[in-house]
């Protein structure tokens, strides 16, 4: 096959052919390598992510005048106007400049999306590559396969990626992405049998991996995310007619499915029973109110840390105290332990992370990033350029990313940016293609009085 059967040139947009070439090797680098190799993979990471911001600003046309660009431009005034107006309240705790990078890592989705070209091949491609480098990670990184060992033998183990959540998190959204491509990976054509094998042992792997990640955010995200997905599929099918393919594929799927989740799940049910029930103390404390008296526990530490959270945020509600925001809080709130101030340098929250940073403005400009996504995504699929999975999946991980970021600050961290900016980089790119042809394709004559009846 030849290389450019593989990775298909841009479909609604030009670029330049060297430079998309260039492009394209250090997408699939910061793709494959961001987990794998991390100096690599930042590296490979900044030179995409500038240089497609440069293609679309210089050969975008239409696409420049995208929203994105606009919500970009509106999250770095708001971070120097957070840093603009702390340099006059509280001089001795900003940081030497604005930080726009805090927020603006999240729009390297925009050059992303550029490198895709509009290709379904393209995006599914990179996606799978994501996965792939995930998996060999945790073969190479930290204590390799005696990790894995470690972890059915009932320890709680990270894969080397930063610590416990985040590798969890990366497992899980493997998982979501497995469950919902399930069906395309399925369908007959070309090496099924190949491919179905391949999906039952990568799904197994990702399945026992999010198990021995022991992360209850994730747990909760899955609980919630896979449901949704499944209900948004069966309504569809109602409501559209579902081919006997689609049912058939449905049994063989939730089948085999079923069988890897149960078989992990009574390998590792005493640690997960454990570790979900370790702190239903501390549940029950706070359903009764007793906030006060909540122990410094892993739960205990994020309630007490938000409590001091929405202190700060009370004092400057609307513009926040800049980037160092929530290092401030865990610094210099006067009742948190010594402990937790020595340990901890976030809130394990990430929106009262923005709103403490850069407050209700910063929600707004982050809450309007999520909504343009999500109903660019909408129009993307409506427009029959998105196709239907894709769509799903990224329902789906919507409803997963909102949860994880409850308790862990993902989007603050290079693991939750490299998994935002891959799935938003994929979903906006059809929507992109989406908008060019709506432009390149004239709407239907409307009918006056004079046309011929």
């Amino acid at each position: 096959m030849k290389p450019q059967q593989i990775w298909e040139s841009p479909v609604e947009w030009s670029c330049s052919r060297g430079i998309w070439g260039l492009g394209v090797i250090t997408l699939l680098i910061y793709t494959g390598g961001q987990i794998l190799w991390p100096e690599v993979g930042s590296n490979a990471e900044t030179v995409m992510a500038l240089l497609g911001l440069v293609m679309v600003l210089v050969q975008g046309k239409d696409i420049r005048r995208s929203a994105a660009l606009w919500l970009l431009l509106a999250v770095v005034m708001v971070q120097v106007l957070a840093w603009v107006l702390g340099y006059f309240h509280h001089p001795q705790w900003v940081a030497d400049n604005p930080q726009v990078d805090r927020l603006a890592k999240l729009f390297v989705f925009i050059a992303v999306a550029w490198w895709l070209g509009g290709s379904t091949r393209n995006t599914l491609l990179a996606w799978g590559l994501a996965v792939a480098g995930l998996i060999l990670a945790s073969v190479v990184q930290g204590d390799g396969l005696q990790e894995w060992v470690r972890g059915l033998e009932g320890h709680r183990v990270g894969f080397g990626v930063r610590n416990y959540q985040h590798g969890a998190m990366l497992f899980g959204v493997a998982l979501l992405g497995l469950t919902v491509f399930a069906f395309r990976i399925m369908a007959p054509g070309r090496w099924r049998a190949v491919r179905v094998i391949g999906w039952c042992l990568i799904f197994l792997l990702t399945v026992i991996a999010v198990m021995i990640g022991q992360t209850r955010a994730v747990l909760l995200a899955l609980a919630l995310s896979l449901p949704f997905v499944l209900l948004i599929w069966l309504l569809s099918m109602r409501l559209l007619g579902g081919g006997r393919l689609n049912r058939r594929l449905l049994v063989m799927g939730s089948g085999i499915a079923l069988l890897v989740v149960l078989g992990a799940g009574t390998l590792l049910k005493g640690p997960l029973m454990e570790r979900v029930s370790k702190e239903s103390q501390v549940i029950d404390m706070l359903l009764e109110g007793q906030i006060d008296d909540i122990p410094y526990t892993s739960i205990g530490i994020r309630i007490h840390s938000w409590q001091a959270a929405f202190e700060w945020i009370q004092e400057r509600p609307i513009v926040g105290w800049g980037g160092t925001g929530r290092r401030l809080v865990i610094d210099h709130t006067p009742w948190l332990p010594a402990s937790v101030k020595q340990d901890f340098g976030h809130l394990h929250n990430y929106f009262l992370e923005i709103w403490v940073a850069y407050g209700l403005i910063g929600v707004g400009v982050i809450g309007a990033l999520a909504s343009w996504v999500g109903l660019a995504t909408w129009r993307a699929w409506r427009g029959g350029v998105l196709p239907g999975d894709m769509a799903l999946f990224g329902a789906g991980f919507f409803l997963y990313w909102l949860v994880v970021n409850q308790f862990e600050s993902y989007n603050s961290f290079w693991t939750g940016v490299y998994v935002h900016n891959l799935v938003v980089g994929g979903l906006v790119t059809h929507y992109w293609r989406w908008q060019q042809e709506s432009r390149r394709t004239p709407p239907p004559a409307q009918c006056s009085s004079e046309c011929p009846q």
